[in-house]
C-alpha cells in the first residue's frame, strides 16, 4: 500500500508477489526476464510488485503450479507482509486457480487474466471495449465455478476486477454463453463496417507498424504522420488501430499503428481482435519496430514473427526498424571474461554485420525519441512505396 501524504486523495496500490518457475525449456535468465516483464505488466495495471518467487521444476505442478513447499513459503510471506495479490507468470488451469486460492487466501491472477485486465483498462472506444469484453468472457467461462462462488470477494476495484461486470444474473452459465454470442454478433457488424472502411480507402499503398509492446511504434507513427498519436511508457498504450494518410515526397500512403504483441498473448485476445489485426494482414509492407536497447530483443523479434504466423501474416514483406539506439548500451567484454556473449557486448556497428545482416531483411537503426536517422527512414520508406506504386500505377511512373 502506498499513500501520498502531500495529496488530498490517498492513492492505493495493491501489493503483489510474482511467481515463476525455471524448467528445462526456460532458463534462470529467461525466467528473470519474464518476471521483469510481469512486474511491468503489474505496474501498468496499478500494482506494486514487492517480491518475486521462483522454483526449479521439470514442469509446473498440476495442482498448485509451484511445489507445495514453495507455496507454503509464499503463504508465509503473504501473511507477514500484507500482500493483496499473487500473480503467476503462466496461464493457470481452473483447478490450479481454485487450489492456490484456497491455500494462499488472497486474490490470484495469472498472466492471461492480468493482460486481459490491462486491455480492459486501456480500451476507450466501443469497438475495443467489445473486443476485450468478449475475450474476458471467453477466459472466464471455464472458470465460472471458482469465480462466481466467490462473488462477494470479487466485488470492488483493484487489479483483476476491472472486468465486464459481475451481476447475479451472470452467475448462470447460459447467460454468459448468450452474452458471448451477442458480443460476437456485435463484432461481426463492426467487422463489416471496418471492411467497408478499408475498401473506401481506395488502392493506396498500406504500411502497418508491428512489434513487441512498448518498442516505440506510436512515437514513430507521430513522427512519420506529423500528427499526434497517444504514446506512453506503459505496456499496451495503443489498443485501437490508428490509421493516418501520410505523404512522403509526392507519394501518399496509409500508415497504421496496431496493438503491441507480447509473449503468450492470450488466444482469446488474438481471436477477438481479429478486425484490428486485419490491418496487418491487408498491409502491403510491415514495418517491424524493434527496441534494440532491450537485452532480449532477439526473442522479442521471434515472438512477433510467431504472432504474425498465427494471424496469417507471416509472408508479408518486412522492413526492420531498430529503434531506441539512444538507449543502447555497449558493454565491452574483458579478455579474461568467460561469461556468454550477450547482445550488449556488440557495438551497433558490429550488430549491423551480425545476425541482423543474416536476416536478409531491409533494416535501419533509428532513435524516434531523438529523431536520429528519421530522414533516412522516410527516404527508405519512399523507395519501398514508389516500387509498389509503380507496379500498381504503371502509367504514373513519371512521378518518380
Amino acid at each position: 500500500m502506498e499513500r501520498n501524504s502531500n495529496s488530498k486523495i490517498e492513492e492505493f496500490h495493491e501489493r503483489a508477489v510474482l511467481v515463476g518457475i525455471i524448467t528445462n525449456e526456460q532458463s534462470d535468465a529467461q525466467t528473470k526476464e519474464y518476471l521483469d516483464e510481469l512486474k511491468f505488466l503489474a505496474e501498468t495495471a496499478g500494482a506494486v510488485a514487492v517480491k518475486s518467487f521462483t522454483q526449479r521444476l521439470e514442469r509446473a505442478n498440476s495442482k498448485t503450479f509451484a511445489g507445495s513447499g514453495k507455496i507454503v513459503e509464499i503463504l508465509n510471506y503473504i501473511k507477514e507482509n500484507e500482500i493483496d495479490i499473487a500473480i503467476f507468470d503462466d496461464e493457470l488451469t481452473p483447478s490450479q486457480l481454485k487450489n492456490i486460492e484456497k491455500i494462499l487466501d488472497c486474490k490470484i491472477l495469472d498472466r492471461t487474466s492480468l493482460i486481459l485486465d490491462i486491455f480492459a483498462r486501456r480500451a476507450k472506444t466501443a469497438y475495443a471495449k467489445t473486443q476485450v469484453e468478449l475475450a474476458q468472457y471467453q477466459y472466464l467461462l471455464p472458470r465460472l465455478t471458482r469465480m462466481w462462488t466467490h462473488l462477494e470477494r470479487q466485488r470492488g476495484g483493484g487489479i483483476g476486477r476491472y472486468g465486464p461486470g459481475e451481476t447475479q444474473l451472470e452467475t448462470d452459465r447460459r447467460i454468459i454463453l448468450e452474452r458471448i454470442a451477442k458480443l460476437k454478433e456485435q463484432l461481426k457488424k463492426i467487422d463489416r463496417q471496418m471492411i467497408s472502411q478499408r475498401g473506401n480507402r481506395g488502392n493506396l499503398v498500406r504500411l502497418a507498424l508491428v512489434g513487441y509492446t512498448n518498442v516505440g511504434k506510436s512515437t514513430l507513427m507521430t513522427l512519420l504522420s506529423k500528427s499526434e498519436v497517444f504514446a506512453e511508457n506503459k505496456l499496451f498504450a495503443t489498443l485501437d488501430t490508428t490509421v493516418r494518410k501520410v505523404v512522403i515526397g509526392n507519394l501518399p500512403f496509409l500508415l497504421s499503428d496496431t496493438v503491441g504483441f507480447i509473449r503468450k498473448l492470450p488466444t482469446q485476445l488474438i481471436e477477438s481482435f481479429k478486425s484490428t489485426l486485419d490491418e496487418v494482414r491487408e498491409a502491403d509492407i510491415l514495418i517491424h519496430v524493434v527496441d534494440i536497447s532491450h537485452p532480449n530483443c532477439e526473442e522479442q523479434i521471434n515472438i512477433v514473427k510467431q504472432t504474425l504466423f498465427d494471424i496469417g501474416a507471416a509472408n508479408k514483406p518486412v522492413f526492420l526498424v531498430f529503434n531506441k539506439i539512444d538507449a543502447y548500451t555497449f558493454v565491452e567484454k574483458a579478455a579474461d571474461d568467460l561469461t556468454p556473449i550477450t547482445i550488449e557486448n556488440y557495438s551497433l556497428e558490429q550488430l549491423m554485420k551480425s545476425w541482423i545482416a543474416k536476416e536478409n531483411t531491409p533494416c535501419i537503426f533509428v532513435s524516434a525519441k531523438n529523431k536520429v536517422n528519421m530522414e533516412k527512414l522516410r527516404g527508405d520508406i519512399y523507395k519501398i512505396i514508389a516500387e509498389i506504386h509503380a507496379g500498381r500505377y504503371p502509367f504514373n511512373n513519371f512521378l518518380y
